[in-house]
């Protein structure tokens, strides 16, 4: 079994997806509920059901069958699930990957629902599934389930990160500096984003949009690739500038939506930081934090690019930009 799969199935995974009562509840629920007239008698396909949750509420709401697809084990629990809620005559579960399905051998879809998510949208690379999905299975006017996702980013101030900190039941005499700890730390958390809780105080400018998706046309080659461009922002405080936040929000047809926004309900995805490489590692020269004031511009590149090794993951690039080099390039996106 491939290793994602492998990861996947674990009940852990799947608990942490059940007890996120604003995505599954507030979000997938409602919106699938809020649109049952749509769903009605139609044939739905759960691409990596996972634990079958999303396959239940679509039974919920009378549609004629739901094909569960879900390469794991976890699709003999689906089974039992199904069974569990009376719903074994509505509810199929197909255990393989849908890229493994011929279209020859199912039905056209009407309905494409999926929990596809990933931290920053794209880790785990889930969407390439659902878009082969889409583009083998659904009816030409068919619904895609959810219809868009949206990727943003900020400048961001990270306190946590940048000055270590001693559990409180450790004992050290104030006077010993930690900064060369704290540095080393720094570089570690520079090679691979890091998944947080970020509070919205600590966002230093508005964002920016840096991918949309339309999900009943985006290609899979035009994932590959996003952001790739210099943006540039106004600071709406004063503050630090030490990184860049990566939050997402998905909409569905009934133009509702779920945001993991840092001023939005926590959910389990979080945001998502990414630290430039520290200079002061680079060049082993002292490096002052970026101060900047109200109204400040600051400048970035910011890139996501599918690692050619492991399709399923991105490698995400962020540079700090000098003021003078790129301000005319990014004036008009203040």
């Amino acid at each position: 079994m491939d290793q994602y799969f492998k990861i996947y199935q674990k009940f852990d995974i799947h608990r942490l997806m059940l007890s996120d009562k604003r995505r599954v509840l507030m979000a997938y629920k409602n919106a699938i509920f809020n649109m049952k007239e749509k769903f009605q008698g139609k044939v739905v396909m759960d691409v990596g059901a996972g634990s079958g949750i999303l396959s239940i509420f679509c039974a919920e709401v009378g549609v004629k069958k739901v094909y569960a697809v879900e390469a794991s084990t976890l699709a003999q629990i689906i089974e039992q699930v199904s069974i569990e809620n009376n719903l074994q005559n509505t509810i199929e579960v197909i255990h393989s990957k849908v890229e493994d399905i011929h279209p020859c051998n199912l039905e056209k879809i009407d309905i494409i629902v999926s929990l596809w998510m990933g931290f920053y949208l794209l880790h785990e690379g889930m969407l390439d599934s659902v878009l082969f999905a889409r583009d083998n299975f659904l009816r030409r006017d068919g619904i895609m389930f959810p219809c868009e996702a949206t990727l943003y980013a900020s400048p961001c101030q990270l306190p946590s990160m940048y000055k270590f900190r001693v559990n409180s039941g450790d004992s050290l005499p104030v006077y010993l500096s930690m900064v060369s700890i704290g540095k080393e730390y720094r570089k570690i958390k520079s090679n691979e984003p890091e998944v947080l809780l970020l509070h919205q105080d600590n966002l230093l400018a508005e964002e920016k949009v840096l991918a949309w998706l339309n999900l009943n046309c985006i290609s899979i080659e035009e994932v590959n690739l996003l952001g790739a461009k210099n943006y540039g922002s106004l600071c709406d405080k004063n503050g630090k500038y030490q990184g860049i936040c990566i939050w997402f929000d998905i909409e569905f047809l009934d133009r509702s939506f779920l945001s993991t926004a840092p001023h939005d309900e926590v959910t389990h995805w979080k945001q998502t930081v990414v630290l430039p490489v520290d200079r002061k590692v680079e060049k082993d020269i002292e490096v002052k934090d970026i101060e900047v004031k109200e109204g400040y511009p600051i400048f970035y590149k910011l890139e996501l690019k599918r690692d050619a090794s492991n399709p399923r993951r991105y490698n995400i690039e962020f540079n700090f930009l000098d003021a003078d080099e790129v301000f005319w390039d990014v004036i008009d996106a203040l």
